[in-house]
């Protein structure tokens, strides 16, 4: 058993696959700041000084301190779809990069 899992290891493919999540993990820090600290603080200024993290519908009534018992978040849930779209669009230019060059390999 631990010879087959030597051999999982060693291949290619899992190796591919373990630097792929860790250069993932450090993409999705970088995201996560330039929406955060750069694209947001933009967009928010142009629609009349929105800080998106901050929106949030409020359920219940508040109480003495001024909180409240439920809060959704849809401002925080703005910004981490605009995070996803950046992903996925970059995810789709490596992918098509890569294909492109595959295909001129040949």
């Amino acid at each position: 058993m631990l010879k087959e899992f030597k051999t999982f290891i060693s291949q290619g493919n899992v190796l591919d696959l373990a630097v792929g999540v860790i250069i993932g993990g450090a993409f999705g820090k970088i995201t996560t700041s330039l929406v955060d600290d750069i694209i947001m603080p933009v967009v928010g200024y142009f629609l009349a000084g929105v800080d998106f993290k901050s929106l949030a519908l409020h359920l219940g009534q508040p109480d003495e301190k001024g909180v409240y018992p439920v809060n959704i978040m849809y401002g925080n849930f703005i910004q981490i779809v605009i995070q996803f779209l950046i992903v996925a669009w970059v995810i789709f230019l490596v992918v098509k990069a890569a294909n492109k060059a595959r295909l001129t390999e040949k």
